[in-house]
């Protein structure tokens, strides 16, 4: 089935007219024939937008009765069956009374346009989750609807409806968005002519960016290349050098004065790996790049004009900004155009800025390639090489039969230098050359027997050979150095890519590292080392079983000391330990949480058992103790004669505490028991329909009504009966000393994903959401005066009891205003019924 389309009518505040909008976008459908229906549309009773209903098919709305009172909501199953071509669903964020499918309305809308219905709907911007703690800070309003940024961005259509701030603020006046008794408070506060023009940019800028997301998805799929000036954007080109973080302030100036453009930095990488930037310097000026609210890309490629350009036009980008050249006029001269001038030759339409810096035809500070990366056997073997070879080639050309002529000489000659590049880099070759040349001149080109030319063209042919076999050497030189390059790089990466994956999976512990670091070097041992007090590093290097001395010591962390011993480390090595050594601080570091994990969690649970058991004695034993006392001093007292009637009754209220305090004594010892490990609690298949009942029996009477509603239904719960009724009675005699008097607390469960949800609901203030976690403190109140009802000691015993049944307590929002307490137990099979015996 094909998936409908969504469009979404959105606006900066509530009565800019997006409903409106909304009905007159539906009946213009209408008008053309299209099958349109009013799934949902709320017109807070404004006189314009209710016209606007006439002559559309409304369907018949849900009636869901929420705490005492009936509310209208959408029927989804009705919108379903219906099968309309266009459904209207107004305020997308809107959070549905329980009772129906889905707890948000933007869900019921996802159900429609996947059994392909188009639907038009709206919301606000402060309801969009990725602003909705910026329209708090700006209005002092939290938003507690909301709906994912995602959802809105996977419209096909989203339309702006805005209005200037000054322009809603008469409509309010006017009584055209709230009744007359509402106007004067709203235009004093969230309707500010500060906060609505506030609340204006952040609609303008985030449907520009869903705009631009939509144009830069036209023009992939139409494989537009070309640039639209639709908006500045800046690239900066990084070369990794000392001069990129002049040249990214001076794009973000560029990128300021262009009315906060975007800023991109980019770096192009060869795709052999062989660049010669500093990760270290990229790494800094990706920082700058960030923090200017910019952000950084690589791209591969080997000619970087053309990757670059690329890249720019990828972004729709309109202004290059580059540095000049750092080579010297010498290279700049025998090197031809450099990058900058020919990206400015093929930049097209993109502006190309050029920026100076300090660098600047000064060299490029490129790493040095001198022959001693060479062994030292190659570095004095290719000298002698140089010297030996064109003399055993003279040798040996003297001594053949039958006469070669002078270019096959001077080739010859030429793969002899090419041999010694081989053997000892550009150095030896042009040693080589120079000999070649020499014994060339004396003994083959006439007049032979001495260092004179008798015809020009023979002395063109010497300089010729003279400077190809020197440029033939630098290549083949710089080609195996490349070349060794690149399996070195091949091989460090292979090498960190196989200890990161290892990290990441959570494979490597530290031993296993650290072996696998001593195979990969191939030491004799590799171990981990405490450095002193003073902060030195303390190696065992007169311990025999460590072996040898120590060939490479490496910190690990601010602690410890990696130690490998055998044989010595080549600098490439070194730095690819480094980088290993970064991976064994990591797991050193992960194992040390864990281990400091698993210790605290014992006393994590021995402090809420701890806090349970202190809030159960000097809150829970209180009051029958002080019952049970206050009876027996009355029967023991002699000033006062009681009838029959009235000692029965004492007699009958120091039992009922007697009762209540062994039942909790019990319960406090078993849990006593179970925080020293000697006893575990009774977990059983509990059913919340019989402990519900129970729990609300032990309440004292209150004008306050209580409502059980889906308990027979529940399935069972794996929970300790006695621990589960004082937490329901704790939760249930909270939120009756919190409900308004005339509105009932409501006790309702349900199963959600193998879990069994008890939920107490009440009509209350509420709790911000900063005191969520604070309300569970004990010897808190959250605001009570009246000291007669506790120590506020109840939910801190709640909690503390559910977690030691394996449950959760978290506090929700109520819809429409109070709180829910959300007990989540794991489910259980209802047990199976007891056979009796036949008779």
């Amino acid at each position: 089935m094909k998936r409908g389309r969504l469009k979404v009518f959105l606006g900066a505040a509530p009565g800019v007219g997006k409903t409106y909008r909304m009905l007159d976008e539906a009946r213009r459908r209408a008008e053309r024939g299209t099958d349109v229906v009013v799934g949902f549309v709320e017109c807070h009773r404004r006189p314009n937008t209710v016209a606007m209903l006439g002559g559309l098919e409304i369907l018949p709305q849900a009636e869901r009765e929420y705490r005492g009172t009936v509310f209208p909501e959408m029927d989804l199953d009705a919108v379903l069956a219906r099968r309309p071509k266009v459904a209207l669903v107004d305020e997308m964020a809107h959070t549905n009374i329980p009772g129906g499918r889905n707890a948000k309305r933007w869900q019921d809308i996802q159900a429609l346009l996947d059994a392909g219905i188009d639907v038009l709907s709206t919301v606000n911007i402060q309801h969009l989750e990725s602003v909705n703690d910026v329209v708090e800070k700006i209005t002092g309003v939290p938003q507690r609807e909301t709906v994912p940024d995602e959802i809105v961005r996977a419209a096909d259509q989203i339309e702006l409806v805005d209005m200037p701030a000054q322009a809603l603020r008469r409509r309010m006046a006017h009584g055209n968005v709230y009744t007359p008794e509402k106007v004067d408070a709203a235009l004093a506060n969230y309707f500010r002519v500060g906060n609505l023009t506030a609340l204006r940019e952040l609609a303008l800028l985030w449907v520009a960016g869903r705009v631009d997301e939509f144009l830069q998805e036209y023009r992939s799929e139409h494989e537009i290349r070309g640039v639209w000036e639709t908006r500045e954007r800046v690239v900066v080109a990084l070369t990794g050098g000392p001069e990129g973080e002049t040249i990214i302030r001076r794009a973000a100036r560029i990128a300021d004065r262009a009315g906060h453009g975007d800023l991109l930095a980019v770096h192009i990488a060869r795709s052999d790996g062989l660049a010669d930037a500093s990760p270290a310097a990229l790494a800094k000026q990706r920082e700058l790049i960030e923090s200017l609210g910019g952000s950084y890309h690589t791209v591969v490629g080997d000619h970087i004009p053309t990757a670059l350009l690329d890249f720019a036009r990828a972004e729709n980008a309109t202004q290059l900004v580059m540095g000049t050249s750092r080579r010297g006029r010498l290279a700049s001269f025998l090197g031809g155009r450099g990058i900058g001038e020919t990206t400015n030759e093929l930049s097209g339409d993109i502006d190309v800025h050029m920026v100076t810096h300090e660098r600047a035809r000064r060299g490029r500070l490129l790493p040095s390639r001198g022959s001693r990366n060479l062994p030292l056997a190659r570095r004095v073997l290719g000298p002698v090489a140089g010297l030996l070879l064109p003399t055993l080639l003279t040798l040996a050309l003297k001594n053949t039969p039958g006469e070669l002529n002078l270019t096959s000489e001077a080739l010859l000659y030429l793969l002899t230098v090419v041999g010694v590049a081989c053997i000892g880099g550009v150095a030896s070759a042009v040693l080589a050359s120079v000999t070649a040349s020499m014994v060339l001149n004396f003994f083959f080109i006439p007049p032979t027997g001495r260092f004179t030319i008798g015809e020009a063209n023979n002395v063109l042919a010497l300089v010729v050979f003279t400077v190809v076999a020197v440029i033939v050497a630098t290549i083949v030189d710089r080609s195996l150095r490349q070349s060794r390059r690149a399996a070195n790089a091949s091989a460090e990466a292979e090498t960190l890519s196989s200890m990161a994956g290892g990290i990441l999976r959570g494979e490597q512990a530290v031993p296993e590292l650290l072996e696998r670091t001593r195979r990969i070097f191939g030491m004799d041992s590799a171990l981990l080392v405490r450095r002193d007090d003073q902060g030195a590093e303390d190696p065992p290097a007169n311990n025999p079983s460590a072996g040898g001395a120590a060939a490479a010591l490496v910190p690990v962390g601010p602690d410890d000391v990696l130690v490998l011993r055998g044989r010595r480390l080549a600098a490439s090595e070194s730095r690819v330990l480094t980088a290993l050594a970064a991976h064994v601080s990591a797991a050193l570091e992960r194992a040390r949480l864990a281990e400091a994990a698993a210790e605290v969690e014992p006393v994590k649970a021995a402090d809420r058992m701890r806090t349970a058991l202190l809030a159960a004695v000097s809150h829970d034993l209180r009051t029958p103790l002080a019952s049970g006392w206050a009876a027996v001093s009355s029967l023991r007292s002699t000033d006062v004669e009681f009838s029959d009637e009235d000692r029965d009754e004492l007699l009958a209220t120091a039992e009922e505490s007697l009762v209540k305090l062994n039942r909790l004594v019990d319960n406090l010892l078993d849990m006593s028991r179970l925080q020293a490990g000697a006893l575990t609690l009774h977990l059983e298949p509990t059913s919340p329909a019989e402990i519900v009942p129970i729990a609300l029996d032990t309440l004292p009477d209150s004008p306050v009504p209580v409502l059980a509603q889906g308990l027979e239904d529940t399935a069972y719960v794996v929970a300790d009966p006695p621990l589960l009724e004082r937490v329901i009675a704790n939760l249930v005699a909270n939120a009756v000393r919190h409900t308004p008097t005339e509105k009932p607390v409501l006790v309702t469960a349900s199963a959600l994903a193998g879990r069994v949800e008890l939920r107490v609901v009440d009509q209350g203030p509420g709790l911000r959401p900063e005191d969520r976690d604070r309300v569970f403190e004990p010897f808190q109140r959250m605001g009570d005066t009246d000291n007669t009802t506790g120590l506020g000691l109840g939910l801190a015993l709640s909690r503390g009891l559910t977690e030691a049944m394996g449950g959760t307590l978290t506090p929700e929002d109520t819809p429409g205003g109070g709180l829910t307490m959300v007990l989540s137990l794991p489910a259980a099979p209802a047990p199976a019924p007891s056979e009796e015996a036949p008779a």
